[in-house]
């Protein structure tokens, strides 16, 4: 059983940064592939960037180049560093970690960002 917990989010101005904290207990983190995910009203959850247990990483397109994700499993913390936004990256934001079975598969309650002037 894993328990995640995102913080960080808020309201910020376009061509603002934000940084995501994910902190994930209750087992063991570093064999867990983590993402994270958003959700616009009215739209489908979708992929914003993964890390795997090894450190590789995956964005979606319209974040690549924008968002970093890393994650410190010393810390069982997984963190999305979110520059340059838009207002179309407002969204609910969600941290998954990602065991391989679906029996390991958790997710987050979210964290709001809003990005508007």
């Amino acid at each position: 059983q894993v328990q995640l917990v995102e913080s960080g989010g808020g309201l910020v101005q376009p061509g603002g940064s934000l940084r995501l904290s994910c902190a994930a207990s209750g087992s063991i983190f570093s064999i867990y592939a983590m993402g994270w995910y958003r959700q616009a009203p009215g739209k489908q959850r979708e992929l914003v960037a993964a890390i795997t247990s090894g450190g590789s990483t995956n964005y979606a397109d319209s974040v690549k180049g924008r968002f970093t994700i890393s994650r410190d499993n010393a810390k069982n913390t997984v963190y999305l560093q979110m520059n340059s936004l838009k207002p179309e990256d407002t969204a609910v934001y969600y941290c998954n970690a990602d065991g391989g079975t679906p029996s390991m598969d958790y997710w987050g309650k979210g964290t709001l960002v809003t990005v508007s002037s």
